[in-house]
């Protein structure tokens, strides 16, 4: 088939009248993925930028533990009065941020406790990864007396 046959297929109504549907229907979804798209992008690009903005805007500050701070904690977990708590922070060993290690006394009996994330407290025996015992070798270190040893 030459061109001229091809331009005459092409000339002829119908086939015009579809063509021009046709490349309609396309023209109004490329149009329409477009506007789609960049809709998104703006949404996207505002979001991003309320949440650097947000957070440009809280000052990055490395909390440290407290003496209040570790007693609120203490008492909550112990689920004590905090107007008159009966266990009692008396001395904070080592301040981090992921773990912390704190001394304890109730009825003069004191021990060695653990503050993780500033907000979970336990006084069990911690091991570190080569399996010493870090509350012993505290108790040890400060002259406190563990329980049952």
């Amino acid at each position: 088939m030459n061109f001229s046959t091809f331009v005459r297929k092409l000339s002829h109504p119908r086939v015009r009248r579809r063509l021009k549907i046709g490349l309609s229907v396309w023209a109004a979804a490329i149009t329409l993925s477009l506007i789609f798209k960049l809709a998104y992008d703006i949404g996207y690009f505002k979001a991003k930028s309320l949440i650097d903005e947000k957070n440009a805007a809280v000052p990055f500050t490395r909390p440290v533990l407290t003496m209040e701070l570790a007693q609120r904690i203490v008492t909550g977990a112990l689920k004590e009065d905090a107007g008159n708590p009966k266990t009692i922070v008396s001395q904070i060993i080592n301040n981090d941020q992921k773990v912390s290690t704190i001394i304890i006394e109730n009825n003069n009996l004191k021990k060695i406790g653990w503050i993780i994330d500033l907000r979970l407290f336990f006084t069990g025996d911690l091991f570190n990864d080569n399996g010493y015992n870090l509350t012993e070798a505290l108790e040890q270190q400060y002259n406190i007396r563990g329980v049952n040893r």
